[in-house]
């Protein structure tokens, strides 16, 4: 009897142990890839100005100076260096997921590299953003299968999931690559996420995501860092906007399938869609107002502009930081709020409110849009006509 104490005390002293263990290694996992961050740009802003590899300001652009913009290789290689630097086939998750998404990463940050080296035709990078997302979604049988009851909704087939899924994908990599127009604020919302779904991640002992969540994290603060600089500034690049988004739409759907799969345990959020819709508020809330300025005007919702809400922001003289710095605080604020409020609100009246949340942002941005074109008439001639 003493030895069967003894045994089961030391075998729940192990598991103890094991799950520090995985905890500590996501921890440093997000320094590592932090320090990797900060040692890699340097070089590869020295090796941009030397092959001239800088992109021009143009008229959408709000910087002033050529400025390197491979700092994407950065991020994607602190990333996968610090996640890999720990076994990770000992999980639940399939281990073909995490090999099929490094898979569709590494498609993606090619994509990108040769985009930012050489402009690609947007159809092409469209098809090949899909053939990267469903290398992950079919391969990996990697699906939201479950709707939470939104309008009536729950579970899903296979043809309705599957191009839902990649539709998710293809959203949230491009809606990440429409807000990296100033410093900080695509580094600043994907670190925020990250953050926020890794912790998540981590307190549910779901390592694997965890621990690439903070590799990311990590990494995007080593960016940031740079981003800021006058000196050696550098942006993250059609390299970085891709590999990002890709990361952050797989942690969104992992999340998803965890919320489902617990759904009748007490800790599961039944109302995971809305939290992320909330956690990703800024980039869906732009690429929506934007596509619809631009087909309201009757253009291409493609075509490139400075309609975003942080061009809009700086016309109305605020800084790159105080414009990120008010943009992260709406994400942080909005997610605060709801789990404060939320009560039992259904998931379907969840999403009506949002939309009400979205009028009032196109309501915003469009009184802040005029304010703007007036500040800026006052300090160049014939700005507010070339502007509209």
């Amino acid at each position: 009897m003493e030895l069967g104490i003894l045994s089961e005390a030391f075998s729940g002293g192990s598991v103890d142990f094991l799950l520090k263990h995985k905890v500590n290694q996501c921890i440093l996992s997000f320094f590592i890839a932090c320090f990797l961050s900060i040692v890699a740009i340097p070089v590869i802003i020295n090796l941009s100005n030397l092959l001239n590899l800088n992109a021009k300001p143009g008229f959408r652009s709000s910087h002033e100076n050529a400025t390197p913009t491979l700092g994407g290789i950065a991020i994607y290689a602190s990333t996968i260096i610090a996640f890999f630097l720990w076994p990770h086939a000992d999980e639940t998750n399939p281990a073909n997921i995490v090999g099929l998404s490094i898979v569709g990463l590494t498609i993606l940050f090619f994509l990108g590299l040769k985009d930012d080296i050489l402009a690609l035709d947007p159809t092409k990078k469209l098809v090949i953003q899909i053939c990267a997302s469903l290398t992950l979604v079919v391969l990996g049988n990697f699906k939201i299968e479950y709707l939470y009851g939104i309008f009536g909704w729950y579970f899903i087939p296979d043809f309705v999931s599957i191009p839902l899924t990649t539709f998710v994908f293809i959203a949230l990599i491009n809606a990440v690559n429409l807000i990296d127009g100033i410093d900080g604020l695509a580094g600043g919302i994907a670190f925020i996420a990250a953050i926020i779904l890794g912790t998540w991640f981590m307190m549910g002992t779901h390592y694997v995501f965890a621990c690439l969540a903070y590799s990311m994290s990590g990494a995007l603060l080593g960016f940031l860092r740079f981003n800021f600089s006058k000196t050696s500034k550098i942006f993250m690049g059609d390299t970085g906007s891709l590999v990002v988004g890709f990361l952050l739409s797989m942690f969104s759907v992992e999340f998803l399938r965890i919320n489902v799969a617990a759904r009748h345990e007490p800790d599961a959020f039944s109302n995971a869609p809305i939290i992320l819709l909330l956690i990703l508020i800024v980039p869906i809330f732009d690429t929506l107002r934007v596509f619809i300025v631009r087909l309201a005007k009757g253009k291409s919702p493609f075509l490139a502009d400075r309609n975003h809400m942080h061009h809009i922001l700086l016309d109305n003289g605020l800084t790159h930081f105080q414009a990120s710095f008010l943009l992260w605080m709406g994400t942080v604020v909005n997610v605060i709020l709801f789990f404060i409020y939320h009560g039992d609100i259904s998931n379907t009246t969840s999403i009506l409110i949002y939309t009400g949340l979205f009028g009032f942002y196109m309501i915003a941005a469009y009184i802040l849009k005029r304010r703007g074109l007036i500040v800026l008439s006052k300090k160049v001639p014939n700005t507010v006509r070339s502007s509209s």
